[in-house]
């Protein structure tokens, strides 16, 4: 396998991944939203109230920018913004009932999606795959 090879089926990958998550996850119950509105709402979570800073941050975005996608989504009944009572400067992000059905809708794809990954390799071999996919990981989040 040559570097050539290898960075063609790196970016057939990245960009087939992008598009099938796209057609696999915004269906049906989920046509008024984006594949990125999707990756809010997992970033949102099922659990306690996120911070809108710690959402941006997860999601390597500015707040400001967090708050245009967020008032879309609360907007069509996926997520609710409260102002913490502690300190009314903070606001706190939960998913609607509505938002945990895509939560869950699009963890589902990324299950199905992993166990592709992992069928039929041994443990050494998923061991190998961790560790280059990690390196990949690591010279993604360098400043290029």
């Amino acid at each position: 396998m040559t570097n050539r090879t290898l960075n063609e089926m790196l970016v057939n990958l990245f960009n087939n991944v992008l598009d099938m998550e796209g057609r696999a996850v915004i269906t049906g119950d989920f046509q008024d939203i984006t594949n990125n509105d999707m990756h809010i709402l997992e970033a949102v979570g099922i659990g306690e109230p996120k911070m809108m800073s710690a959402i941006a941050t997860r999601l390597s975005v500015t707040v400001s920018t967090l708050t245009i996608n967020m008032k879309g989504l609360e907007k069509k009944g996926y997520l609710v913004r409260e102002r913490s009572e502690e300190d009314k400067r903070v606001v706190l992000v939960t998913l609607t009932e509505k938002g945990r059905k895509a939560f869950f809708h699009h963890r589902d794809f990324h299950k199905k999606m992993i166990k592709a990954l992992m069928k039929d390799l041994d443990e050494e071999q998923k061991k190998v795959l961790y560790k280059c996919l990690n390196n990949l990981n690591q010279f993604l989040q360098q400043d290029y």
